[in-house]
């Protein structure tokens, strides 16, 4: 199981980040098609969205996203083309070493999406009663996708015995 997957991946351009204003999108061409690789990469933590019919998937990164098709990478909220080439290059190593450790992984078959806000607003109390330091249940399970917040902030979760299971959902949604 030895040898390198990928060499390189090549700054093709960046583009304004319209998330986040003074900040570029790199997008980079890899050396050989990701095809292989992506479905190991999808079994991995932070994955916002993985879809095996067309092979692309997008990861969570602070700040930003990486989003992986089989012919193009593109990583957003980077502040400026050498940070690109350096977030391009740690890109390789991880790609590489998930390839390298590939027999340990199970590939992803199926599609994947991260919970959204109304999926974890479901589980919540719905009492708005802001001891969370949210104005809303709502307003805290979007601070819960964006990982600003954790699941032990919302007292009434952990207040009684029939908020267990919503409680344990949540972490196993949520990770």
């Amino acid at each position: 199981m030895s040898g390198t997957f990928l060499e390189s991946i090549a700054l093709v351009r960046t583009l304004p980040c319209l998330a986040e204003p003074g900040k570029i999108i790199v997008v980079g061409s890899p050396s050989r098609s990701l095809a292989d690789v992506i479905p190991y990469l999808a079994a991995l933590p932070n994955v916002i969205v993985y879809n095996p019919q067309t092979l692309s998937l997008t990861l969570r990164r602070q700040p930003g996203l990486i989003t992986l098709e089989s012919e193009r990478v593109s990583i957003t909220q980077v502040v400026d083309a050498p940070e690109g080439m350096e977030l391009l290059a740690a890109l390789i190593e991880a790609i590489n070493a998930t390839w390298e450790h590939r027999e340990e992984l199970v590939a992803a078959t199926g599609q994947r999406r991260a919970p959204r806000p109304l999926d974890i607003w479901r589980l919540l109390p719905q009492t708005n009663c802001r001891m969370c330091g949210e104005m809303t249940c709502l307003a805290f399970a979007f601070s819960l996708v964006h990982h600003r917040r954790g699941v032990g902030e919302c007292e009434v979760l952990g207040s009684s015995e029939g908020m267990v299971d919503r409680q344990r959902a949540l972490k196993a949604l949520l990770g």
